[in-house]
């Protein structure tokens, strides 16, 4: 017998799942969070690496890189993640910069929902000898396998669509090789950031059900988009659905479907967004994304978000609810912001 956080019968039954979901090589490694699994991937990297990284992904993953670079752990370079030139130039470093140990990709990006080249990105960072982690969260394994671009590692927020019922605190990493898996497995060891058994049932029993969510969230969310994007109070909708959104014809490429998330700024600037979740019903106000129930909430209320989110920006997770139920709860309270 060892210790429960090196391994445990209710960790393997979650890790096989999502490794077999992702067409990993090797299971899954399961995580107290999905930042403990971020953590984790960045331990990849070599004391003094180079990591490139979007520059309007997840706020705290791009916090927890600063403080990484504050703290001469690494070197960090942010760049737009659907400009597949900057990132290759990023990647090859030049000008008495090295080229970069890894290349973390969320794709698409939470909130501006931009959509990466991830194969052309993949071959870039192995051209330079990077490895490369995808951010799937918004995606899961059902929309897009980024170990099937040629990625090395995959992360999951499973917290989110994974689990799918808001009511477990979970991360977990997919890998290719068995070098990855063997650090990753030592990283999780040694640090204990390991999740509960209970979790790790709930996590299973989410996955039961991920096919049917994804399917009728993924609809629903399209759907929702088109509608928004003719309401004379939106003024920009971001969803890869829309032909005129700047990532469709490479999400069609890429991707199964569209996902669940959408981003709207709201006219009238920060306080009309303000007063959207304010007077919606159906829709919850809330910080997490990827539940049964739809959700909502402006990004730019914390201050760690990129300066470059728009104040009036609202990010919608869709559920699977009615989607007309959705659609009027959403146009009713869009009609008050209006006046």
């Amino acid at each position: 017998m060892t210790y429960a956080r090196a391994d445990s019968p209710s960790f393997s039954a979650a890790e096989e799942l999502i490794g077999l979901l992702e067409r990993g090589s090797w299971p899954a490694t399961v995580f107290a969070s999905g930042m403990a699994a971020i953590d984790a991937a960045f331990s990849l990297v070599p004391v003094g690496g180079r990591v490139v990284m979007p520059d309007h992904g997840y706020s705290t993953a791009r916090t927890l890189a600063k403080n990484l670079a504050e703290q001469g752990r690494l070197r960090l370079a942010v760049v737009p993640i659907a400009d597949t030139n900057a990132v290759v130039e990023a990647l090859a470093g030049g000008q008495g910069s090295a080229p970069a140990a890894l290349c973390y990709i969320e794709t698409p990006t939470n909130p501006m929902l931009e959509v990466a080249n991830g194969p052309a990105l993949v071959e870039a960072a192995h051209t330079v000898g990077a490895v490369v982690a995808v951010d799937n969260t918004l995606a899961t394994p059902l929309v897009q396998r980024p170990l099937e671009w040629g990625a090395d590692v995959v992360i999951h927020s499973m917290t989110k669509y994974m689990g799918g019922h808001s009511d477990l605190l979970m991360g977990a990493v997919v890998t290719k090789s068995k070098d990855h898996h063997q650090v990753i497995r030592q990283y999780r060891e040694l640090h204990g950031a390991v999740p509960s058994p209970f979790d790790c049932f709930l996590a299973v029993r989410g996955m039961r059900t991920l096919a049917l969510r994804m399917q009728r969230i993924n609809e629903s969310a399209a759907t929702l988009a088109r509608r928004l994007d003719s309401h004379p109070v939106v003024e920009k909708v971001r969803h890869p659905s829309l032909p005129c959104d700047p990532g469709h014809e490479l999400a069609k490429s890429l991707m199964l479907a569209f996902g669940g998330v959408i981003s709207i700024d709201v006219r009238g600037g920060q306080d009309a967004a303000d007063q959207l979740m304010e007077h919606v019903r159906l829709w919850a106000p809330a910080t997490s994304l990827g539940g049964v129930e739809s959700t909502l909430e402006r990004r730019g209320r914390y201050s760690t978000e990129s300066p470059e989110i728009p104040a009036n920006l609202v990010r919608l997770s869709v559920g699977i609810e009615n989607v007309d139920d959705l659609w009027d709860d959403l146009s009713a309270a869009l009609h008050r912001v209006a006046g």
